[in-house]
């Protein structure tokens, strides 16, 4: 159990408390999540007895989850394997240890081995990125001095490039991520005296699949608990990509990095169209809703988790999924120029 709980649960069948704690742990960016003091590529995802939308969107570890995540690993992994231009760029963390009483969602563990070779390499969370480091500049501006001679458009262009390449390329198979900018991490290095920019990867459950375009991984749906997942049609995909890999991990940096005063909005929105355009036309015929839905259409889905968190009930929202009710609002990438 997660050490912030111990002594606030309520009586659970059949658990009993170890005398000393197992393990010394150390907080990480996600609430859940802490990391084994004595071996920080090990991390342990566990319940929390808390929500943090209303009380609809718990903290707690759902019986199956920990199954999809491992299920999405491998699913990717197998995407990866048909796909060796970016088997060496995409990484993924290791989840297929996990545990759960039956039925509980209070006793429960993940535990995520993050890939070996990276003590050289620095690793940063999206969501770090316009972060203020110590001394007040972000923590961008260091590594794009670091890794891109001072320039951060260039890391951003280097960045957007590459993960719309993977995620437009999983489009392609029928597969959209719930990878937001918590779940996305930067790996960056230098090999040969030339930067290498990896992205790790968590955190695969809750995709959405259109099981139309799953073609040869079809076999891969056997291993997914939650039924939610699929469908045979592109919108809920559409729908995810916008608000995940579109407004969080890629719009919001360029919104963000126009704020800090790093360039012009039309700059890095211009750049980001530009990256999602050459993606999208990559996947030829098979990219037709992403263009429809994202980059032509007047406006785009935007996720509406209050409302379905907290203001509404299921009934009167019609949310099956608080993580996947949308709103929406004007399309600003109709409005950005080129780079």
């Amino acid at each position: 159990m997660h050490p912030l709980t111990v002594g606030h649960l309520p009586d659970l069948p059949g658990a009993v408390l170890a005398e000393e704690p197992y393990w010394r742990v150390l907080p990480t960016l996600s609430m859940r999540t802490v990391a084994v003091a004595h071996d920080p590529s090990v991390h342990l995802k566990l319940p929390l007895a808390t929500a943090t939308l209303g009380q609809r969107n718990r903290r707690t570890i759902k019986p199956g989850t920990l199954t999809d995540g491992a299920a999405g690993q491998l699913l990717l992994q197998a995407v990866l394997e048909r796909e060796p231009r970016l088997a060496a760029r995409i990484l993924h963390a290791d989840e297929q240890c996990h545990a759960q009483a039956a039925g509980e969602e209070l006793l429960a563990v993940l535990l995520r081995r993050y890939p070996a070779g990276l003590d050289e390499a620095v690793t940063v969370p999206l969501a770090a990125l316009l972060a203020p480091a110590p001394g007040g500049r972000l923590v961008v501006d260091h590594l794009a001095d670091r890794f891109h001679g001072g320039s951060v458009l260039d890391l951003y262009r280097e960045l957007v490039e590459l993960l719309l390449d993977w995620q437009t390329t999983l489009f392609g198979y029928g597969i959209a991520l719930e990878s937001h900018q918590q779940n996305t991490s930067l790996v960056l290095d230098t090999v040969e005296g030339r930067t290498r920019l990896r992205l790790l990867y968590k955190d695969n459950d809750g995709p959405r699949i259109n099981t139309a375009r799953l073609g040869e991984l079809a076999p891969y749906r056997a291993l997914f608990d939650d039924r939610r997942i699929f469908g045979d049609q592109d919108r809920p995909l559409t729908d995810l990509f916008t608000t995940i890999t579109g407004h969080l991990c890629t719009a919001a940096l360029a919104f963000g990095l126009a704020e800090h005063g790093r360039a012009p909005l039309e700059r890095t929105l211009g750049l980001l169209r530009e990256a999602l355009t050459e993606a999208v036309d990559r996947l030829g015929p098979a990219g037709a809703a992403l263009r429809a839905d994202l980059l032509d259409a007047e406006r785009l889905p935007v996720k509406a988790m209050v409302t379905a968190g907290t203001l509404l009930s299921k009934e009167r929202s019609g949310a099956a999924d608080i993580n996947k009710h949308y709103t929406d609002g004007p399309n600003y990438l109709r409005r950005a120029g080129t780079s």
